[in-house]
């Protein structure tokens, strides 16, 4: 876990809107806090600037004392959960689930151990030997979670599209990543414009409009 601290972080694009405009924000490690606005507000363009899908204007992103958005996005210690799964069809849950953990070559005996616990975590166990292409829509989404967490990320960022599904699946998945935060303690940043949500999932919700915060409440608060 790791706590994410922003230091007048903005974000203007070559025609010059400025979609995020001088932020100053600290998140504690291990919170789990909703971004809410409007769309356009800038909250989405804050979690892109922190996964490295866009650059950085002018000011600082931290996570504990580490300034990440001076580092390479691959080499940054978080995981991202967005529309696209970018899941490979050829490969089966397994391989899929395993990928980045392949790519830091780690042990056969270490994958084995973390992707059976990870799907066991998520219910999925059952889906290992399927093929990607052979699985629901819903099944692809805890498949793209269990990827993320299989790299143990000390962050998680979510774009509220990852869990556009029907209004159960919704809140099953919604409920997957509170218990992600609780019990493995990954600070999570989840971006939606649901106002339930806002006010109901996480610890705080940070409210945005036109590029700035607005105010920072906490639950019990509201």
């Amino acid at each position: 876990m790791s706590s994410v601290t922003f230091e007048h972080l903005t974000k203007i694009y070559p025609n010059g809107f400025a979609s995020v405009k001088d932020i100053n924000l600290s998140i504690k490690s291990g919170a789990f806090v909703t971004f809410y606005g409007p769309h356009g507000c800038g909250k989405s363009t804050i979690l892109r600037m922190i996964g490295g899908l866009e650059d950085v204007t002018s000011g600082n992103i931290y996570f504990d004392e580490l300034p990440i958005n001076k580092i390479d996005p691959s080499n940054r210690p978080l995981a991202m959960a967005f529309q696209n799964y970018a899941l490979y069809s050829r490969l089966n849950v397994f391989e899929n689930m395993a990928l980045g953990l392949r790519l830091r070559n780690q042990p056969k005996s270490e994958i084995d151990k973390t992707i059976q616990s990870i799907a066991g975590f998520l219910g999925i166990t059952h889906l290992l030997q399927k093929k990607i292409r052979s699985i629901s829509e819903a099944d692809k989404q805890q498949v793209a979670l269990g990827r993320a967490l299989a790299c143990k990320p000390k962050v998680l960022l979510v774009d509220e599209d990852f869990s556009h599904q029907d209004a159960n699946r919704r809140k099953e998945m919604l409920r997957d990543i509170q218990r992600t935060n609780k019990e493995f303690g990954i600070t999570v940043l989840y971006v939606t414009n649901n106002h339930h949500e806002a006010l109901s999932i996480g610890n705080r919700t940070v409210f945005m409009n036109e590029g700035i915060i607005t105010k920072v409440e906490s639950i019990r608060e509201i």
